[in-house]
């Protein structure tokens, strides 16, 4: 075989190589990465936090305002409207307060709980985000490596083809030269 050829086989094979290498490095990096996108770790609930998450989940919904209104407001009407004696909270309402005091009281922390779990749920996610995108850029930088090596490359084999193509024309030349001698 011709050496030239046998040359170009080998660069082609090194090129492979190094191509092959920067996929093993690639795909070394993102294992990582990989491990913690596909297996997440379980949340384990307790039932105190099941609770506060029901509880904050229907305290902050309309449903909840409006049936707290209405039933403020039949208490109300309620003590007011029969007569005297026969109100259970008469006028200026101080069980009304007392309950309300309760509910805001107790509902409160049971609320911030479950805010402290979605937060903590939000920063796994965040942190979900930043490992795709750091995986992004890893393999952003393989493509980019990939390509430097297939541009090394190409101008390689480029130089040694017009290295081959000069000494071919100065053979050529030599061939008319020593015609035109004869």
């Amino acid at each position: 075989m011709d050496p030239d050829i046998e040359n170009l086989l080998t660069a082609e094979n090194e090129h492979i190589v190094k191509l092959q290498e920067i996929v093993k490095k690639t795909m070394e990096d993102e294992n990582l990465i990989i491990q913690n996108l596909l297996n997440p770790p379980k949340e384990i609930v307790t039932r105190g936090q099941n609770i506060s998450d029901k509880v904050a989940r229907f305290g902050g919904s309309w449903v909840f305002i409006i049936s707290f209104l209405l039933l403020l407001t039949v208490w109300i009407l309620f003590n007011v409207l029969v007569p005297k004696g026969d109100e259970f909270d008469p006028y200026p309402f101080i069980l009304m307060n007392l309950v309300l005091s309760c509910v805001a009281a107790l509902q409160a922390p049971i609320i911030m709980m479950s805010q402290n779990r979605q937060e903590e749920k939000d920063r796994k996610r965040s942190e979900n985000d930043y490992l795709i995108n750091l995986k992004a850029e890893l393999e952003v930088r393989a493509l980019n490596q990939k390509l430097d090596v297939l541009v090394q490359e190409q101008i390689k084999v480029l130089f040694e083809s017009q290295a081959k193509q000069m000494e071919i024309l100065k053979e050529i030349q030599v061939e008319i030269v020593k015609r035109k001698e004869k």
